[in-house]
């Protein structure tokens, strides 16, 4: 379970929505990461996974696969410097399914609360550059080894239903708090929410946008 979204007036709350499998996640995590370091300590971070795409077992349409690989060079135009290794369209049996991944960050947090940033590094990082499909438990359980998490653990974690409730009650709490799309950001203060302008290249006016809504919610 993510922790509640109901804030007390003197403290605000900064919900992270995103998708392990979102390919502008992936270009948005050097940005995301000069945010966390320049967030004042009384903000708490919340992170919630969104549920691109559900559970299947079908190899993803040609149309699909030519559609998100089109998307990933306009992400390489629009955010210099993101990488992706193509041959994973080649290499893999691609499928639209990003719950396994999701659930397999759910997973790891049940272990270590900090391994949901890791297990989510993990798999962008096998799914856009090292080719390794991410949609598959295989793949999954490898990353967590990898990651130091204990095997049985996670795989256990993996299937169970409680994984499976956490994750829809964290794809309706994504809906709820008003995310609009992978990655978003919210930020909840003295009774109030605002979606964030996201900036993939300049961190500092989404830490703009975040000290102008504590200053007009302490001046109100």
């Amino acid at each position: 379970m993510p922790p509640s979204s109901t804030a007390s007036p003197s403290s605000a709350t900064l919900y992270y929505a995103h998708d392990p499998m979102c390919s502008w996640c992936w270009a948005f995590n050097p940005c995301w990461q000069q945010i966390l370091s320049g967030l004042p300590e009384s903000i708490r971070v919340v992170r919630l996974v969104g549920g691109l795409a559900a559970d299947s077992s079908e190899l993803m349409a040609a149309e699909m696969q030519v559609f998100l690989q089109n998307t990933w060079r306009q992400i390489q135009a629009r955010v210099p410097g993101t990488e992706f290794n193509f041959a994973f369209w080649q290499q893999c049996q691609p499928r639209r399914s990003t719950y396994p991944a999701c659930r397999a960050v759910i997973a790891a947090r049940q272990q270590q609360q900090q391994a949901d940033a890791a297990m989510t590094l993990a798999i962008q990082e096998a799914y856009y550059l090292q080719a390794r499909n991410p949609s598959d438990d295989t793949t999954l359980v490898e990353l967590a080894v990898e990651i130091g998490l204990d095997k049985e653990q996670f795989k256990r974690d993996l299937g169970s239903a409680a994984t499976q409730q956490t994750l829809l009650q964290e794809i309706a709490l994504c809906r709820d708090i008003g995310a609009r799309g992978f990655p978003s950001l919210i930020l909840e203060h003295g009774g109030q929410r605002r979606l964030l302008a996201l900036d993939y290249q300049q961190p500092q006016r989404i830490l703009s946008q975040i000290e102008t809504c504590l200053q007009v919610v302490l001046s109100s």
